[in-house]
């Protein structure tokens, strides 16, 4: 069997989509501690403070869509289209952590699970096979 038809692919998809859906509950619900996955220092006047909490929602409204979008793609899609969805998901986490690096840390919480997308999403592509 070729290694893009391993049915473990789909599930570390879904445990994926499954993540960002709770990073993305977790940010609507706790903002403040959706922020310390950014190494953010907490803002303290009242205007900045609403202002990343607003920031943060969406956030949150983006994270989930990233987890809806994979288990549609896990369901409804193949598995190539789900591999690139993996993709442009590790691509955001890539983004998100230059991010944290112009703010001067918090890079490697995003940049670690990059690669572990990349390869779920390259071997659902085909690339390993």
């Amino acid at each position: 069997m070729p290694i893009s038809q391993h049915p473990g692919l789909r599930i570390a998809a879904n445990v994926f989509a499954a993540m960002g859906i709770g990073f993305g509950i977790n940010a609507f619900l706790r903002p403040e501690h959706a922020l310390t996955f950014f190494e953010w220092e907490a803002p303290t006047s009242l205007p900045e403070k609403q202002l990343v909490r607003n920031l943060l929602y969406i956030y949150g409204i983006r994270d989930i869509f990233e987890g809806l979008a994979v288990i549609i793609a896990s369901v409804y899609g193949t598995r190539r289209s789900l591999g690139w969805t993996l993709m442009a998901l590790s691509f955001v986490a890539v983004g998100d952590g230059i991010v944290c690096k112009s703010s001067g840390k918090g890079e490697w919480g995003h940049w670690s699970y990059a690669p572990i997308l990349s390869a779920v999403g390259g071997a659902l592509i085909g690339w390993f096979d």
